[in-house]
């Protein structure tokens, strides 16, 4: 009777969550059908569930339309810069909060964290009166420079960094390293996991973006890809071809799913290691 009712648990688990698989996943699958269909057949009803031919037509005309290279080189530039940015500032600001005591650390940290509290569209006038007044707007400077600073990633790291010994560090002075000869060397070594969760963090938000550079750029060899999936919304066909749309959303996933896909066990065990401590 036990072993009855442990065997009816796992199935009962396992229909859940393979439900649960089939709910997450359906969406994905039926974008992209429609990606592979006419504009007719994307509003034809019952809809259709089985890949069409269309793809690479579909696919073709999303590129062209919008000039989807020049998207996404934007928004790869804009990714990188800002996630390697990120990850640099949130490295020394964590080292500094955990190996030195200065005066006001006990302020600046809370107050760091009183940033996090403050999402963007909160900021986004005194930003872009600043960004207009230096020069910056439709640059990559107005997309990169105020996303710099990361509450997250300093939080990731300084929360790391607590639990290295001290002696370590101690070890390291006494062999007559630096304080930067110890974070090269030592820290950052053992912080690889977490510095490849936080890329991953990063480049998927910076992809994302949509709000701030529809509002700094107006340029159209600045706009990043989410404007141009937005474009690719206004048809000059009234109805919105969700054919293209879909294909363009294919094409826009792909570069944050194969920087996923390289650094999963990495961001996998450095979100672990943050959960366990």
């Amino acid at each position: 009777m036990r072993v009855n009712r442990k065997l009816i648990t796992k199935i009962g688990i396992h229909a859940i969550l393979i439900l649960t698989l089939i709910v997450v996943a359906f969406p994905i699958y039926y974008a992209f059908v429609m990606a592979t269909h006419t504009h007719q057949d994307a509003y034809a009803f019952p809809p259709k569930l089985m890949p069409g031919k269309e793809l690479f037509a579909n696919i073709s005309e999303a590129w062209q339309r919008v000039k989807m290279a020049t998207l996404l080189k934007n928004s790869t530039i804009i990714a990188i810069s800002v996630s390697f940015g990120k990850i640099t500032f949130s490295i020394l600001a964590a080292f500094a909060f955990t190996h030195f005591k200065f005066r006001g650390s006990w302020f600046l940290f809370p107050l760091a964290m009183v940033t996090q509290m403050m999402p963007l569209p909160v900021r986004v006038i005194p930003l872009y009166r600043m960004m207009a007044q230096l020069g910056w707007l439709n640059t990559y400077w107005a997309l990169t420079i105020p996303y710099l600073a990361s509450t997250t990633g300093i939080i990731l790291f300084r929360q790391f960094y607590m639990t290295v010994p001290a002696e370590l560090a101690d070890a390291a002075r006494v062999d007559g390293a630096t304080p930067m000869q110890y974070l090269r060397k030592i820290l950052l070594p053992l912080s690889w996991t977490n510095v490849a969760a936080l890329l991953v963090i990063e480049f998927v938000y910076m992809w994302n973006e949509y709000l701030w550079p529809n509002i700094a750029i107006t340029a159209s060899n600045m706009r990043v890809a989410q404007m141009g999936l937005r474009m690719l919304y206004t048809s000059e066909r009234g109805a919105a071809e969700w054919n293209i749309i879909m294909a363009g959303t294919f094409i826009i996933m792909l570069p944050p799913l194969i920087v996923l896909i390289l650094f999963r066990k990495q961001f996998s065990e450095g979100i672990a290691m943050q959960t366990t401590k």
